[in-house]
């Protein structure tokens, strides 16, 4: 089993903690996936190069202005690291706003903003160094397992990718979980995928609305059959690093019965596209917040590219840090505001609080004082947050 080494963490929480700037890139291809979703190509000039390397399983935010407001959702990169271009994968959500908007007006020429990459999402061994080919890990076997449901097959299949041509030597199994065979995203490339490496790339197609020749890869993935796929599908105690990624109730499941079997947690990287939680409003701007200078008030202080910010919030408001903020910086970072990205992530340097919901960090950052600013209140009658910490 190959291990992590202190240069490949550090290289990787520099990337996975690089705070995002967005900056306009015009979309240069568009082509069709299925009928609900499609791959976007963004081109990135020369000058900003720098700002959009990538390490796979990070994601972007697209930011543009939609029936005359402001609109952010972030996508996972669906590609391995390429010099002078970011691809992003995106499927019409019920209801949802700027993804029915691209899968049905974006064309090549449109302009977007797109933050530079961030996330954690990625693998902690020695893989690369964002497009640094020469550090790539090539001397130890590593055995990688993916459970992804939908569009989450983006990240995944990044990751897939590079792995596998970076080193000859690592095995990557896949179990891809969708309603039918049509909803299938990247079936073409999963199936390169397989006629290139044969031996070392396994993909288990399971259709919950569709009967496929094995009971195994035929309905909605439940407990039962959760343990039957880890019994006679995939060897659990060969899997160096777990990727799962797709709906809250599916990541959570698999993580459940991993720790069942006894799989160390530090092994298991996940990524959620939703918190299961959908009728919490998570807007793309901050809400209205009406101040009374003389009613009982939060004093929220907070620190962004070295400028120091005040705002006060009512008590009775239960407004979020990120809400505050907004209020008096809008190029405050945030993406999701639903505690799923990371993107808004800060450290409190003084006072309490209460964070609602975490969905990405790390429990050692939680330990070193990182909050998500969308999903944390302040308790105390000041708080001060430091988001270039």
């Amino acid at each position: 089993m190959t291990t992590s080494t202190p240069e490949a963490s550090s290289a990787a929480e520099s990337a996975a903690k690089r705070r995002g700037s967005f900056h306009p890139l015009t979309v240069s291809n568009v082509r069709r996936l299925t009928d609900e979703a499609i791959e976007v190509t963004f081109a990135v000039p020369e000058h900003l190069q720098g700002q959009y390397d990538y390490i796979p399983g990070q994601y972007v935010a697209l930011r543009t202005q939609l029936e005359g407001r402001e609109v952010r959702r972030s996508y996972s990169i669906c590609a391995e690291p390429t010099p002078g271009e970011i691809r992003v994968a995106i499927k019409r959500d019920l209801g949802g706003l700027f993804s029915n908007w691209a899968n049905d007006n974006l064309k090549p020429g449109d302009v977007l903003d797109v933050m530079s990459p961030a996330g954690a999402f990625i693998s902690k061994h020695q893989i690369t160094e964002l497009n640094r080919p020469e550090d790539i890990d090539t001397e130890n076997e590593t055995v990688f397992a993916a459970f992804a449901a939908g569009s989450g097959i983006t990240p995944v299949i990044a990751i897939a990718r590079h792995v596998l041509a970076a080193n000859d030597r690592v095995r990557f199994d896949l179990v891809y979980a969708n309603k039918a065979a049509m909803d299938v995203m990247f079936v073409e490339e999963l199936a390169d995928l397989k006629d290139k490496y044969p031996a070392r790339f396994a993909v288990h197609h399971v259709l919950s609305r569709e009967q496929r020749i094995s009971p195994l890869l035929s309905g909605r993935i439940d407990t039962d059959k959760l343990n039957a796929l880890f019994d006679d599908v995939l060897r659990t105690d060969e899997v160096d690093e777990w990727f799962l990624c797709g709906p809250f109730e599916l990541v959570q499941m698999v993580r459940d019965v991993l720790a069942e079997r006894g799989i160390p947690s530090e092994k298991i990287r996940y990524e959620l596209f939703t918190t299961g939680e959908p009728t919490k409003p998570q807007g793309s701007i901050g809400r209205p917040v009406e101040v009374d200078p003389d009613a009982d008030n939060y004093e929220i202080n907070f620190r962004l590219d070295g400028l120091s910010g005040k705002v006060p919030s009512p008590k009775h408001a239960r407004e979020s840090i990120l809400n505050a903020a907004l209020r008096v910086r809008p190029d405050v970072p945030f993406a999701c505001a639903g505690g799923v990205c990371g993107t808004c992530r800060a450290k409190v340097v003084s006072g309490t609080f209460e964070m609602e919901e975490n969905y990405a960090l790390e429990p050692e950052e939680i330990e070193r004082g990182y909050v998500l600013t969308c999903q944390t209140r302040p308790t105390s009658d000041e708080i001060t947050v430091d988001y270039d910490a």
